[in-house]
């Protein structure tokens, strides 16, 4: 009996510990508000500050970014353009359809592939593959967002980065809608 019960103490322990791994979906903030619809955010001039860390939590760089947004139909353009602590400067403009469903896919100049997102409640999930030049060489590195709008104005953005499933660093953002 002594046995049973440590099989069922063991069992019920190793299924928390695999529910405590599960990933969050973005299915999971389908309740939280303020509502975040993409395509209305990213409208007009969007303003931004972030960090790039690496996976040891060493800040290595620093960067503002303005972006001009516009949207006709379920078409839209965000026209980033970046400052980095350094003084170099660099532009990604994106091209992006809004579907059904709150799902977007988009591309721009230096993701390889198609980015593919979802909006549900307060949140946006979006995964890309960026080329990144790096000394003179450029790598495939995969990003994958989670975006969070706390009001009308201010969005919140985590980044992670991989390669071959390694973590390269984390990219946090933080936007102020104008």
């Amino acid at each position: 009996m002594n046995n049973r019960r440590h099989a069922v103490l063991a069992l019920l322990a190793g299924t928390a510990a695999l529910a405590g791994c599960a990933s969050p979906q973005v299915s999971d903030y389908t309740q939280q508000r303020p509502q975040l619809e993409l395509d209305r955010y990213f409208n007009g001039r969007v303003r931004a500050h972030g960090i790039f860390q690496k996976r040891s939590g060493e800040v290595v760089r620093r960067f503002t970014v303005v972006l001009d947004c516009h949207w006709e139909g379920h078409q839209g353009v965000l026209d980033e353009s970046f400052t980095y602590s350094d003084g170099t400067t660099q532009r990604r403009v994106w091209h992006l359809t809004k579907h059904a469903g709150g799902r977007y896919t988009g591309r721009a100049d230096d993701v390889v592939g198609e980015a593919q997102g979802q909006e549900s409640g307060n949140a946006f999930h979006w995964t890309y593959t960026l080329r990144l030049p790096v000394n003179g060489k450029e790598y495939d590195v995969q990003f994958e967002d989670w975006m969070f709008l706390v009001d009308e104005r201010v969005m919140l953005n985590r980044a992670t980065m991989r390669k071959f499933g390694i973590s390269l660093g984390e990219v946090l953002i933080s936007f102020t809608k104008e």
